[in-house]
């Protein structure tokens, strides 16, 4: 069990999460992020260690069988998610810790850490709108985008299973609202 609380932001991807989750960190400088590990290619933009921990499918591996992942997941063929044991205890030593993962895997941090652990799925307002965010991106090919809409669809269907909804209409107002959820539930 972690020392100080776990905040778990979740949400299909586009919907805005890493976005929301970084205005989080700005504005409570108490949080500590927990750095995911993935075994995806970085993104132009994306630092090893910073944004990911980007592992090879065997690195992925040896650490499943080490038992050094909280949680994980085979979001798509060969490519795993994951939170990292030691990123969630060290940060929590001291702090409490965010984490932006997906939802079977907040689910997981729900069940392992119960009330230490408050679980925000963030919604688009609609899969209209999540469809233009993901397409507007331009890093995924009509497959790949066809996979990210079906997955999303059945993590819609589990927002209920979370803490709260916050809506993802306006940037703004989402992160104000994660701002209050997480406020109170740090006692802020």
């Amino acid at each position: 069990m972690p020392d100080r609380p776990i905040v778990v932001l979740t949400a299909p991807s586009g919907a805005g999460k890493t976005t929301i989750a970084r205005r989080v960190l700005a504005a409570l400088p108490q949080l500590r992020f927990s750095v995911s590990a993935t075994t995806r290619a970085p993104r132009p933009t994306e630092t090893d260690g910073e944004d990911y921990h980007f592992l090879t499918p065997e690195e992925f591996q040896a650490r499943i069988d080490a038992g050094d992942l909280l949680e994980y997941e085979e979001v798509y063929p060969d490519r795993y998610y994951g939170t990292l044991r030691s990123e969630v205890e060290a940060q929590a030593e001291h702090h409490p810790v965010l984490l932006d993962i997906d939802v079977k895997g907040a689910l997981n941090v729900k069940r392992l850490y119960g009330d230490a652990a408050l679980v925000l799925f963030i919604a688009p307002p609609s899969l209209d709108e999540l469809r233009r965010r993901l397409e507007s991106r331009g890093t995924e090919d009509p497959a790949a985008l066809r996979d990210r809409l079906n997955r999303a669809e059945q993590e819609l269907a589990k927002a209920d299973a979370c803490d709260a909804v916050v809506v993802n209409d306006d940037l703004d107002v989402a992160v104000e609202e994660t701002l209050t959820r997480i406020r109170q539930f740090l006692e802020l």
